[in-house]
């Protein structure tokens, strides 16, 4: 099997993968189905299209197996919703438990609970129930969570069927319930051993599965059920790893825990970090303090229910193939790792970065436009003190030797993500995509489209057009469209310069089609179109969101067409 070269997470979940050899692998957002695309032969034809498999995920044949296997790994690392297909899973990362875990309970602030301090500065923190737990490690820049999971069902109506076909009946049920696997006795002890004593493993021996059984909380009620005859009860441990400035909700509160005991332990004496590594602190919390609760990431369905939405990106024509475009799906980047680095991005009001090397040490982009700084943080060793450095990307330091990472390829290869990133935000197509497994059933698409709020046309110079995606899309006189971000919802209290601006960058389009990512606040010369459009923008800030949403698809002329101006625009273009 080749090794895997880069592999690209989007905003929508879905991912690409590419191999040493050339080949490259699709998985579709919602991970249920994948296409594989084998590398040409050295003989073969620049225009001949390369061989493609499409296959569904849960039905995969053993020559794609594992490479699918990491690159759902890598989906479900950093995903919003997690594909887990029990045929791809190996037997001993399946567990069969025969209770329903959809949340986990954390411990409170209070320093009796049970919260755990590696030696390695690492602080862990532990679910009550010990199905999850949190890893924060010294530098307080990623963590990572590890949680049990259901593995991806199917739909309800064939579950339904089965469970009708395979019902047992009542008069082979056995009353013997000495043997209950519950919880609710266990409040106040320490589980030694999680994985013998919190879930119910299938045991391979055939003389134990005769012995023993566990059905419904039951003992001899028949055979157990091997993992796959009922979906209800077969789980994995999921890891996934998380930048700590941009935390999903369900993870905020044992983030924050592990915060607040680490910078506790980092003001304390070495002495007493001592005493603290070397015990685990546990407690009897009553009920009443169990109120932080945490809803586990729900799995996908293995077959998807609108896949006439996936849409495979090839790379037919020979002139992209030879530009070696690396991001050219039209999605936003949620994560890149390439030959052993990784890049996380982060989406909101700028597109900002964080590259691991994968020694420890991490860089932070600086600044609205491209990250024109990044900040390297280097490996925390025995000192807590940090020598940051701030490297500039118009002048980046070659590379020494013996290094063991270039940090000029780096940069430039970060600056490249979010070169892609900023282009997507500012495509008039980027926000008419539909992903398949955000579609609910009976949902209408054109809701889903963005309305017109406002339609501006000024004699002279052009026609300004702001949507409710917080879109503006001008077109000049002369051709030259620009395209930006701006919150019309901002408050106009603040009276800044730029105060609803989103993004740092606009997007200039010629009348040839070529386009060019300008800066805002320093456009050079194409300062008189920027400024334009940015003071209607203004103007447009000051409009209550009444008056913008009476007429939301109205063209509202701010002069009229007059006939002369109508006539040297015909001599122009004669």
């Amino acid at each position: 099997m080749a090794a895997e070269v880069q592999m690209v997470l989007y905003e929508d979940d879905s991912v690409q993968v590419q191999y040493v050899d050339g080949s490259k692998l699709q998985l579709s957002p919602c991970g249920s189905e994948f296409l594989f695309e084998k590398s040409p032969p050295v003989s073969a034809h620049p225009l001949e299209q390369p061989e493609r498999i499409r296959q569904r995920t849960h039905f995969v044949i053993s020559t794609y197996r594992e490479q699918l296997q990491r690159a759902l790994d890598f989906r479900n690392s950093s995903a919003t919703c997690l594909f887990l297909s029990e045929s791809i899973i190996p037997s001993e990362r399946k567990k069969c438990i025969f209770i329903d875990i959809s949340e986990v309970r954390w411990p409170s602030l209070d320093p009796d609970d049970s919260t755990i301090c590696m030696e390695s500065g690492t602080v862990k923190i532990t679910s009550l129930d010990g199905h999850a737990y949190l890893c924060l490690p010294k530098s307080q820049h990623e963590f990572t969570v590890h949680f049990l999971c259901k593995v991806s069902q199917k739909p309800e109506s064939s579950i339904v069927f089965s469970e009708k076909n395979n019902q047992a009946p009542k008069d082979g049920l056995v009353e013997k319930t000495s043997k209950i696997c519950t919880y609710e006795g266990l409040s106040g002890q320490r589980l030694k051993n999680k994985e013998n004593e919190l879930y119910c493993q299938v045991l391979k021996s055939k003389e134990t599965l005769g012995k023993t059984n566990c059905v419904n909380g039951s003992e001899g009620s028949g055979e157990l059920p091997f993992p796959g005859a009922n979906h209800t009860c077969v789980y994995t441990w999921v890891k996934q790893c998380w930048s700590v400035t941009s935390c999903p909700k369900e993870w905020r509160y044992p983030l924050s825990l592990a915060l607040h005991f680490h910078n506790k332990v980092s003001n304390m004496s070495k002495t007493d970090v001592d005493i603290i590594t070397s015990r685990i602190l546990t407690s009897d919390v009553s009920e009443e303090r169990r109120k932080e609760v945490s809803v586990l990431p729900r799995t996908l369905l293995l077959s998807c229910s609108a896949p006439h939405l996936h849409r495979w990106n090839f790379c037919d024509s020979l002139a992209q193939r030879e530009s070696g475009e690396e991001y050219s799906y039209p999605e936003l980047v949620k994560v890149v790792w390439y030959k052993g680095v990784t890049y996380r991005l982060t989406h909101k009001n700028v597109n900002s970065i964080e590259i691991y090397p994968g020694d420890g040490s991490v860089f932070k982009s600086e600044g609205a436009y491209f990250g024109n700084y990044f900040t390297y943080y280097p490996r925390l060793e025995g000192s807590l003190e940090r020598e940051e450095k701030i490297y500039s990307v118009n002048n980046l330091p070659p590379d020494r030797p013996g290094s063991p990472f270039s940090v000029c390829s780096l940069i430039k290869q970060a600056v490249r993500i979010l070169q892609h990133c900023a282009k997507t935000r500012l495509s008039l197509s980027h926000n008419y995509r539909i992903c398949c497994w955000k579609m609910k059933p009976g949902i209408n698409d054109r809701n889903i489209l963005p309305l017109l709020l406002k339609e501006s046309v000024i004699p002279s110079v052009g026609r300004f057009l702001a949507y409710s995606d917080d879109k503006v899309h001008a077109t000049f006189v002369d051709g030259i469209t620009v395209t930006l971000n701006w919150n019309f919802s901002f408050s106009t209290k603040k009276r800044q310069v730029n105060q609803g601006l989103k993004l740092g960058w606009c997007k200039l389009t010629f009348p040839d089609g070529q386009d060019e990512l300008i800066e805002i606040e320093h456009p050079g010369p194409y300062e008189s179109y920027v400024t334009k459009v940015t003071s209607w923008c203004r103007r447009l800030t000051q409009t209550s969101p009444r008056e913008m949403q009476t007429h939301p698809s109205a063209s509202i002329p701010e002069e009229n067409w007059s006939v002369a101006s109508e006539l040297e625009k015909i001599q122009k273009f004669n």
